[in-house]
């Protein structure tokens, strides 16, 4: 678990940066621009990396916490749809984007809380809680830099969300029929 508390302290350090502009831009002003994305992408990949590390650590000796009711796999794999289409409404200028200012955040909830009800160890409710809290925490500090003129959001177009909405429910399918059993030794359709 030491891995996975590392993880998670790292993941948040550099992702509260840049919600706090004042701080960020000191980093921006020391190292630049670009050595302040490489250090951000760097860290972050690290982090994740320790997290997952430790997160499997954490399955090799599980404390479960509670017993998942069957039924949370069925709710769980209907926010995973919606999650995964959010997820991949990111990258778009689409109407999603535009309503929901950032998707990934309300995806990354969606994600978390699906895995929060299928999932009782606590590996998982530390991770998944980790996330839930962060994604909500960044959607707040979002509202406030959008309210203060430090992010716009784009005007989107429908096309886009065709976009989402097909590569989110293709990424769904290959999930749900391969790649997650393959990657975490649990098949969401069990």
């Amino acid at each position: 678990m030491t891995f996975l508390i590392l993880g998670i302290i790292l993941f948040l350090a550099i992702h509260l940066v840049p919600q706090f502009p004042d701080l960020k831009d000191r980093f921006v002003d020391k190292i630049g621009m670009t050595g302040y994305r490489a250090l951000h992408g760097v860290i972050a990949l690290g982090s994740v990396a320790l997290i997952v590390y430790g997160y499997f650590e954490s399955r090799n000796d599980p404390v479960i916490i509670w017993y998942p009711p069957f039924w949370t796999r069925h709710l769980a794999a209907t926010l995973m749809i919606i999650a995964s289409i959010l997820v991949f409404a990111a990258p778009f200028a689409g109407k999603i984007k535009e309503k929901l200012t950032s998707p990934l955040s309300v995806g990354l909830k969606l994600w978390a809380l699906a895995h929060l009800i299928g999932n009782g160890t606590l590996g998982d409710i530390v991770v998944f809680g980790f996330f839930l809290a962060f994604a909500v925490s960044y959607r707040i500090s979002l509202k406030k830099r959008i309210a203060a003129g430090l992010v716009s959001v784009p005007k989107g177009r429908w096309i886009n969300d065709v976009y989402a909405i097909v590569l989110g429910l293709a990424f769904y399918v290959v999930m749900v029929l391969w790649a997650h059993e393959w990657a975490f030794d649990v098949s969401p359709i069990m």
